[in-house]
């Protein structure tokens, strides 16, 4: 078997356990900026998910980097992989991977393109609005001077943000934080994009398809 193909069979065989894995790394994370009055054992315990499933992460780059080959050429042709490790909480996305990976394991009919492009943005969105608005609130909320004072003030930044609105009554203030809003800011015009130009291109379909069944003269 070539290195091709035991790179493929790694990657079918570990998209579920590390969609999971994400999703328990988003949780972990969560609960540990969430809940203030959690005891320094859960705290700790959370702090040792964290680094547990980011561990598996690196192992996954690690194997997947050794089996293509490709050294330094793996990292320049592979960027996102490279910098979702560097930035875990990009890592749930993979939960859109693994969903269209289960969905042809069990032999089921996928949604239409244009219907996919739509339910996965929508859901990449939900995931990353998510885990900005943890970050954006962690960074944000001891800071003097802060407007994000509280997880809502955050989650209500992110919706505003990803919908290029921009109230402006809420806004980082930290380096960090404006760093944050820049990836939201260009994450949200693309899924943005995204979405309205497939169901731009959707409607001229079923606007043509129309003029081929009307009659002729009519």
């Amino acid at each position: 078997m070539d290195d091709d193909s035991r790179k493929a069979q790694w990657e079918r065989r570990t998209e579920v356990p590390l969609a999971v894995a994400s999703m328990v790394y988003l949780a972990a994370y969560a609960v540990r900026i969430l809940a203030h009055g959690l005891p320094g054992d859960w705290q700790d315990f959370c702090l040792a998910v964290l680094f547990a499933t980011w561990a598996l992460f690196a192992v996954d780059y690690a194997v997947r980097w050794r089996l293509s080959g490709q050294r330094l050429r793996f990292v320049r042709t592979h960027w996102l992989d490279t910098l979702v490790l560097l930035l875990p909480l990009l890592r749930p996305l993979r939960v859109v991977k693994a969903y269209e990976a289960v969905q042809r394991r069990h032999g089921q009919p996928r949604l239409a393109l244009h219907a996919r492009v739509i339910v996965y943005a929508g859901l990449s969105t939900t995931l990353l609005g998510f885990a900005g608005a943890l970050s954006v609130y962690q960074v944000e909320h001891t800071a003097p001077g802060a407007t994000i004072k509280t997880f809502g003030d955050s989650v209500w930044w992110t919706c505003s943000t990803f919908a290029t609105v921009g109230y402006g009554d809420v806004t980082p203030i930290t380096p960090l934080g404006r760093l944050i809003a820049v990836g939201m800011m260009a994450i949200g015009l693309a899924l943005l994009g995204a979405v309205t130009g497939t169901f731009a291109s959707w409607l001229l379909q079923v606007f043509a398809r129309e003029d081929d069944e009307r009659p002729p003269g009519i």
